[in-house]
């Protein structure tokens, strides 16, 4: 695809088309690395940024749940099974 390099303040912006931002998976205000290779501007998402749930999720052990977290399946905070517990 042929675009034009248009003036943007003091820098110079490239519009990136609907369908290459799904490509890359970036949105609207996505994180992006730019560099130079050999002459050629590339631009790609800056996943180092992104946090995923399944990441998130999987450093929660029973040590570092909140107090107040409700158990699968149940009404109790975790606070509540561990006195139940002892």
């Amino acid at each position: 695809m042929k675009t034009h390099a248009q003036k943007w303040g003091n820098s110079l912006a490239v519009r990136i088309p609907k369908s290459f931002a799904e490509g890359m998976g970036i949105g609207n205000n996505a994180p992006v690395e730019m560099s130079l290779e050999e002459g050629a501007l590339v631009i790609k998402p800056d996943r180092g940024l992104a946090w995923s749930l399944d990441a998130l999720l999987a450093e929660v052990t029973d040590e570092n749940v909140h107090s107040d977290w409700e158990m699968e399946g149940s009404k109790k905070t975790s606070a509540e099974a561990e006195q139940e517990s002892r």
